[in-house]
Formats: structure tokens, C-alpha cells, sequence
């Protein structure tokens, strides 16, 4: 993330106000709207990052494509538009995503496996997390063919690989080594 000190000041801002206000979880769902609309509209990322397009216009534009958000979050983004910071606006509402999990004490956890999991699989995996981690786990799956079987579960800056691939390299890290010493 670029300019990580506005986007999170900007982002802990408004959680302050919208924790003051009790509008938490509908202003999460509006900078997940936020984020959605960037990542899926390239049209919407360049409006916001083009130096052409008047302060005016893009609040006008801004307001008609947030028009359902809540009226926090719409002030929210007019304000950040009026100050000259809309190119951060994807940043600040993914920084505000990662806010609101610290504040609701939720920890996010990526598992990786070679198959698409089954429900019972899925609460095994998320009562291992939760118990590890302390607390409300989101849990994101990935599919990767490459691991064979196993899973690898991510959780902040740990990981636990039981994977059948990291077990395959493990077994050919154990047969290059030279256990044949000459004796000349």
C-alpha cells in the first residue's frame, strides 16, 4: 500500500466516528463496496487518479455511484474528495477493512488445499484456527493443485504447511544430502 500514514490515519478516522455514531458494520460494508468497485471498474480507478477531472465532478460522479451508501460513508468519501486525497480512497477503505478487523478482535487466516473443501473439513480447519489464534477467525480458501494433499494454513506471520508437496521436498532434501563418506 502506497502512503500508508494518510491511508491510515484516514482509516482509523473513521472508524472513530463511525464507532461514535454506531454505524460500524454498514460503514464496513460500504468500504467493501469501496474496494469491490475499484478492483472490478478500471473506468472508476482512473476517474479517481485523473488529475483532469475537476473536484466537483468527481464528488458529482462519486455520489451517483456510492448513491446507496450510508450517509456517513458518502460524507466520508465527499470529504476525502474535497481534500485532494480520492486516488487513495481503494487504499484507505482496504486500510479500513484491516482497522475493523483489529477492532473486532477478528484474525484472518488464507488455508490452501489441493481440493476445494467439504463442510465438515471446513469447521475442522476453522475450530483448529480459532483455537490456535484466540479469538473470531475469517477464514479465505485457495485451491492449489500443486500441493497434492495436505493443506497449509496462514494465520498473520504463521503458517503450518502439512502438505504433501512440502513432505515430497523435505524426502529429496534428505536424499541429496552425501551420507556416503570416503574413507581415502
Amino acid at each position: 500500500m502506497r502512503n500508508t500514514r494518510v491511508t491510515l490515519r484516514y482509516a482509523k478516522s473513521l472508524l472513530e466516528l463511525a464507532v461514535e455514531q454506531s454505524q460500524l458494520d454498514a460503514c464496513k460494508a460500504d468500504m467493501e463496496a469501496v474496494v469491490a468497485a475499484c478492483k472490478e471498474s478500471k473506468d472508476l480507478s482512473l476517474l479517481l487518479k485523473s488529475p483532469v477531472v475537476k473536484t466537483d465532478k468527481k464528488v458529482a460522479i462519486l455520489n451517483e455511484v456510492f448513491a446507496s451508501f450510508d450517509t456517513l460513508s458518502k460524507s466520508f468519501i465527499n470529504i476525502i474528495t474535497n481534500k485532494k486525497r480520492e486516488m487513495l480512497l481503494e487504499e484507505i477503505a482496504e486500510r479500513f477493512i484491516l482497522v475493523y478487523k483489529q477492532h473486532k478482535g477478528i484474525e484472518s487466516a488464507v488455508v490452501t488445499t489441493a481440493i476445494p473443501l467439504d463442510n465438515d473439513l471446513r469447521a475442522a480447519i476453522q475450530a483448529f484456527v480459532e483455537k490456535h489464534g484466540g479469538g473470531q477467525v475469517e477464514l479465505t480458501e485457495k485451491v492449489d493443485e500443486k500441493l497434492i494433499g495436505g493443506a497449509v494454513i496462514r494465520m498473520g506471520d504463521k503458517q503450518l504447511d502439512a502438505s504433501v508437496l512440502r513432505q515430497i521436498n523435505d524426502l529429496k532434501q534428505t536424499f541429496n544430502k552425501n551420507l556416503y563418506i570416503k574413507d581415502f
